[in-house]
């Protein structure tokens, strides 16, 4: 059997793309603060005093995933949980001085790396890349959470 173009398979260039953004990640942003770290960061920003599983949601992590990455920005003192006090069971998540500061120098460093991770890409060519790429990812997160079964339904 012949070998495959691996450069016809997404799986493949999507790994590819991932190594590099990891190493611009690591070089131009942070080496202690993850991608998927800021993105918790962001989307309390965004919007302060989610819950976990509504802030894994919003960022694409799943349940084990996001409890890691809380559980991480919590021992750095970057975020902290207050009990909800309209249902005991779940916490709400703030980010605190140290992990706003954080988070606005981070914000910083992602534009600058952005730059140089989409500088082989006109400002057209960009803006196809996000929708098309947006569009991939968007099935693929269809595909992770597939919607309830017609017959399943009462």
């Amino acid at each position: 059997m012949a070998a495959v173009d691996l450069a016809t398979h997404p799986g493949h260039l999507a790994r590819r793309l991932q190594q590099a953004h990891y190493l611009l990640w690591n070089t131009m942003v942070s080496e202690e603060i993850t991608s998927p770290q800021f993105a918790v960061m962001n989307a309390l920003v965004a919007e302060p005093g989610l819950d976990q599983r509504t802030v894994g949601e919003r960022v694409g992590l799943d349940r084990s995933t996001i409890a890691e990455v809380i559980s991480r920005l919590g021992r750095r003192g970057l975020l902290h949980k207050v009990r909800d006090p309209e249902d005991g069971r779940r916490s709400l998540l703030r980010l605190t001085d140290d992990g706003l500061r954080t988070h606005r120098r981070l914000t910083v460093r992602t534009a600058r790396m952005n730059q140089v991770f989409l500088a082989p890409l006109s400002a057209e060519e960009q803006t196809v890349f996000f929708d098309l790429i947006r569009r991939v990812a968007d099935a693929a997160e269809d595909l992770r959470n597939p919607a309830e079964p017609q017959g399943a339904r009462g």
